[in-house]
C-alpha cells in the first residue's frame, strides 16, 4: 500500500490574472481524514479538481495515489471516489436507479454490492423513492453511496454538508469515519470551524493559499499566541471597544451573547475585569476558555 498518497509541490492555479490556487504543498498519508478549511472561494474546489486531473496545474507538480496528475489522472478518477458540491443526482430517477447508474460508470454491476453500499449509508427502504423527493440530508448520503460504490482507495468529499441540519451533519461524519477505518483515505473541504475539529488534520485556506496544516490540538497550541477568554458585559459594543485598548489583547469578537477575548498570557483575569469595572460596564463575567479552530483561522487571517 503506498503510504503517502497525496503529494503537492508548490501546485498552483491562474485564471488569467486571478490566482485561485497559490503554490500549495502538503501531503497526505494512507488512512488519514484531512480537513481543507476556507471560506467559499478561498481554493478548496480548485484544488481537488487538480488532484483529480480534471483541471490542469498552470504550475507545480502533484502526485495521487502514486500517479502524476498531469500525466495520468485516468487510474487517478478509477481509484478515488468525489463527491462535489452540487453532486448531480437524477431526480426522475429512483434512488436505485441513480445507484446503479454512477455503478456503471466504473462497471460495477453486482446487486448484492449495490444494495450493501445503499445499507453502508442507510438507504435501503429509499430504495425506490424518487430523488427529487429526497431531503437534503437523504440526497447527500445518496451521493456518498455514489462516490463509494466502485471501493475507491481516495475519497474527495468537497462540502458534503452544506445545507444539511446539525443532526445529519454528525450521521455523516460517523460514515466518513467508518469508512476511514475500513482503509480509505478521506479529503475533507468545509467551511465549517466546528465540522474540521472531526480531521486528524486541517489545513487552513484563504485567497488560494494554503495557512497552515497540522493537527487541531497543535493547531491552537502553536498559532495562538496566548489565552482565550469568554467575557460578559453590558453593553457589549462598548465592552468591546474598551477591551481592544488593552495593551496584550490581540482580538476582540461577539460569540452569541458573549464575547471572546484573545490575549497574550501576560494578560490576566483580575486586569480584563478591572478595565471592564472601570468603564461603568454591567453584568461583568471573565473565565478562561478553550480556544477553537475559529480563533486559529482568525488569527492566520488577520496577520
Amino acid at each position: 500500500m503506498i503510504e503517502t498518497v497525496v503529494r503537492t509541490d508548490q501546485l498552483t492555479k491562474r485564471f488569467g490574472e486571478f490566482t485561485a490556487v497559490d503554490a500549495v504543498s502538503f501531503a497526505i498519508k494512507s488512512g488519514e481524514i484531512v480537513g481543507y478549511l476556507g471560506p467559499n472561494g478561498s481554493g478548496k474546489t480548485t484544488t481537488i479538481r487538480m488532484l483529480l486531473g480534471l483541471l490542469l496545474p498552470t504550475s507545480g507538480e502533484a502526485e495521487v495515489l502514486g500517479y502524476n496528475i498531469r500525466t495520468d489522472p485516468e487510474p487517478i478518477r478509477r481509484k478515488s471516489g468525489y463527491m462535489s458540491q452540487r453532486f448531480a443526482l437524477y431526480d426522475d430517477l429512483t434512488v436505485w436507479e441513480n445507484l446503479q447508474f454512477y455503478a456503471g460508470v466504473y462497471a460495477v454491476t453486482d446487486e448484492a454490492h449495490l444494495k450493501a453500499t445503499l445499507d453502508r449509508v442507510g438507504m435501503r427502504k429509499q430504495a425506490r423513492e424518487m430523488a427529487k423527493d429526497l431531503p437534503v440530508g437523504w440526497r447527500q448520503r445518496l451521493a456518498l453511496a455514489a462516490a463509494i460504490v466502485h471501493q475507491p482507495q481516495l475519497l474527495f468529499l468537497d462540502e458534503p454538508t452544506s445545507g444539511v441540519d446539525p443532526l445529519a451533519r454528525r450521521v455523516f461524519w460517523d460514515l466518513i469515519y467508518e469508512l476511514v477505518d475500513e482503509g480509505i483515505t478521506a479529503l475533507v473541504t468545509t467551511h465549517f470551524m466546528d465540522e474540521a475539529e472531526y480531521c486528524q488534520r486541517v489545513g487552513i485556506m484563504r485567497r488560494g493559499q494554503l495557512l497552515a496544516m497540522d493537527t487541531p490540538e497543535r493547531l491552537k497550541r502553536d498559532v495562538l499566541d496566548g489565552q482565550a477568554w469568554d467575557v460578559s458585559a453590558k453593553p457589549a459594543l462598548r465592552a468591546i471597544s474598551v477591551l481592544e485598548q488593552v495593551p496584550g489583547v490581540h482580538r476582540v469578537g461577539l460569540s452569541g451573547d458573549h464575547l471572546r477575548v484573545i490575549a497574550a498570557k501576560v494578560v490576566r483575569k483580575s486586569v480584563l475585569v478591572q478595565v471592564l469595572r472601570s468603564a461603568g460596564l454591567d453584568g461583568i463575567a471573565v473565565s478562561p476558555t478553550s480556544p477553537g479552530l475559529e480563533d486559529v483561522f482568525l488569527s492566520l487571517s488577520l496577520d
